[in-house]
């Protein structure tokens, strides 16, 4: 197995809000990839006394662990004890009921000498490639099919849409919500290789269309997961009237790349 894994903070002397982690068991065989992206809350409170980045360091480390020792659990099961781990660590200090509190995408893997099982909950991005160089993107669209006028206030946002039905959802402080990933097992041969990506790093075709999810995933593999990202920053610098992004989301965001090639 080959991996690779970059992940870069979108401004100098600012915390990463991304997790990437790649684990493998002590028998050797099989493995994971974890993406984890915090989603950075507006100016104002969010009932939490920790930082974003605490709380994806907390859920990256449970997900890690549990995903390589527990095989007996699905995926869906190791994201709600890996929320709970983390709620528990911080209940008795913050309001977990605030729409605020710290939250994170994911995007996770697990493979074994038979299967390769999947996770992807909110706008992270899992890409698969076959035996025969094709690529399937694992996606959670709930959010990029809202209207952008549902999107228009953040208070808007967090009052009807955030983590809620008709909504999106993320990974909060609410176990139940592993039953809205999406999630899947394809048999082991049917999967070579495969990138799991923050939305900061599938900026390239989500936001600028600089090329479909094949081309993205040609990059990471043939020129490596850096390459993959200074080609986002490249693109944020020369938009400098922000006109791919409607108004929305920051000019450089978080980016990571985990690659495999299983």
């Amino acid at each position: 197995m080959r991996t690779d894994l970059v992940s870069e903070p979108g401004a100098p002397g600012r915390p990463n809000e991304d997790f990437a982690g790649v684990g493998l068991p002590a028998c050797g065989q099989g493995g994971c990839a974890i993406v984890l992206d915090g989603v950075t809350p507006p100016r104002g409170g969010t009932g939490c006394l920790h930082s974003v980045h605490w709380f994806t360091a907390r859920l990256g480390g449970a997900l890690t662990e549990l995903t390589v020792s527990c095989r007996d659990l699905t995926l869906a099961e190791i994201l709600a004890r890996a929320i709970r781990r983390t709620a528990d660590a911080h209940a008795d200090t913050c309001d977990l009921s605030h729409p605020r509190t710290p939250q994170a995408t994911v995007a996770l893997a697990r493979w074994s000498a038979a299967e390769v099982e999947y996770l992807v909950l909110s706008d992270a991005a899992l890409l698969l490639c076959g035996p025969d160089g094709g690529v399937t993107p694992v996606l959670d669209d709930r959010l990029a099919r809202l209207p952008p006028a549902a999107l228009a206030t953040e208070a808007l946002v967090d009052t009807r849409l955030r983590n809620k039905e008709g909504g999106f959802f993320t990974a909060a402080a609410d176990p139940a919500v592993h039953a809205r990933a999406v999630t899947g097992v394809l048999p082991r041969h049917a999967v070579r290789a495969l990138a799991a990506l923050t939305d900061g790093a599938a900026r390239w075709t989500e936001t600028f269309g600089a090329g479909d999810w094949t081309a993205l995933f040609e990059v990471v593999a043939k020129e490596g997961a850096r390459s993959l990202v200074e080609r986002v920053r490249e693109l944020e610098a020369t938009d400098r009237e922000r006109r791919a992004f409607l108004g929305r989301g920051k000019t450089h965001d978080d980016a990571t790349v985990v690659y495999a090639e299983l």
